[in-house]
């Protein structure tokens, strides 16, 4: 399981490969999700996230990062979202 401290630093560095800067980073106890991103900037993770493998946590991340930039599901993010999981996963091994 990885730290909170620790998975917000992860955050905190792929908002700056993705571009975008939240303007805070909570984790707390969620019941029905993941994580969420509110229209203000602020993005939520769900504690029960700190204790899965690596590459969902990147997922979440990524997912959540860019809603800072589309706020939808629509052709645009996904299209954004499918180029940056492809460009990681190919550089990328995971243990």
């Amino acid at each position: 399981m990885i730290s909170p401290e620790e998975f917000k630093n992860e955050v905190s560095m792929w908002s700056d490969k993705v571009g975008v800067k939240p303007k805070e980073i909570h984790i707390r106890k969620m019941k029905k999700k993941w994580a969420s991103c509110s229209g203000r900037g602020r993005l939520t993770f769900a504690i029960s996230l700190l204790e899965e493998p690596k590459e969902m946590q990147l997922k979440v991340i990524l997912h959540e990062l860019l809603h800072l930039r589309h706020p939808d599901h629509g052709k645009m993010f996904r299209a954004l979202l499918n180029s940056h999981y492809n460009n990681y996963f190919e550089d990328e091994k995971f243990d």
